[in-house]
């Protein structure tokens, strides 16, 4: 028998999740007809959707190969990592530098089921899973995977990719954010996704109604808002600014900004 409270406790196929919303939305097998239903209502009320989600994933791609090339980062921790989908975070950046660990943090069940995925490491490194939400800091910094993979004398690359937008104002969204900052050293990086409304604001607003009628709110933020995150912090150029602007790779598509409801930014703490 689970305990009270375990993993199994919370896994829960009757209703909608995030995460696999995402992953039917983009092609995944890991979701359930409740969750096809919603993406499917989702992509009627703003067909551009999977567009949207797929400039996400491959923003933080560039992110993390950036951090790693550019920057000489070695360590990362990921919050909201997501159903496994190649490349995993790991691998971009131990395709860089074999010898990169990669502590994935999330507080799906699904995903826990699955993160055998997420540790198929390079020999040189290392990967670990912690079974923790991001509205819980200290469970994650205070867990044995982060205190026994990231050294905290050297720069650790922080991913929250995807995930801001459910996190409310209310749940105390930038202390959440600079709690997780605290304890990583100078000269750390931040990497970050940030829903916005701003370029669709009807097809965006009626996917947000969606998800709110599934039990998931969410809090999409102007430019204004999503700059405010990186107060305090070095941006990196080109800034905030919608994922698909952000140092794109030669020979990407090109996309319609209104298709694109996410922005993102690097910023290094001094």
């Amino acid at each position: 028998m689970a305990p009270q409270n375990s993993p199994e406790d919370r896994f829960n196929t009757g209703e909608a999740h995030s995460a696999r919303v995402y992953d039917y939305i983009l092609g995944g097998k890991d979701n359930y007809q409740v969750d096809q239903e919603a993406g499917d209502s989702m992509c009627r009320e703003w067909p551009a959707l999977p567009i949207h989600m797929r400039a996400n994933r491959e923003f933080m791609h560039r992110a993390a190969r950036h951090l790693a090339e550019e920057k000489g980062i070695r360590q990362f921790l990921d919050i909201g990592t997501g159903l496994p989908t190649q490349p995993n975070m790991h691998e971009v950046v131990q395709t860089v530098a074999p010898d990169s660990r990669v502590v994935y943090v999330d507080n799906d069940p699904i995903v826990l089921a699955h993160a055998r995925a997420l540790l198929t490491s390079a020999p040189e490194g290392r990967t670990a899973y912690i079974d923790a939400d991001m509205r819980d800091p200290d469970a994650i910094i205070g867990s044995p995977q982060f205190q026994e993979l990231l050294d905290l004398r050297e720069p650790v690359g922080l991913m929250i990719i995807g995930i801001l937008h459910f996190i409310l104002a209310d749940d105390d969204d930038h202390g959440l954010v600079q709690r997780l900052l605290d304890p990583l050293p100078t000269g750390s990086y931040l990497a970050m996704t940030i829903g916005t409304a701003d370029f669709a604001p009807v097809e965006v607003g009626h996917v947000a109604e969606e998800y709110a009628k599934r039990g998931m709110p969410m809090q999409l933020r102007t430019l204004a808002e999503a700059t405010a995150f990186f107060d305090g912090l070095e941006l990196i150029e080109p800034g905030v600014t919608q994922v698909h602007k952000w140092r794109p790779d030669v020979g990407q598509v090109a996309m319609d900004d209104r298709d694109i409801a996410m922005y993102g930014a690097i910023a290094r703490k001094s």
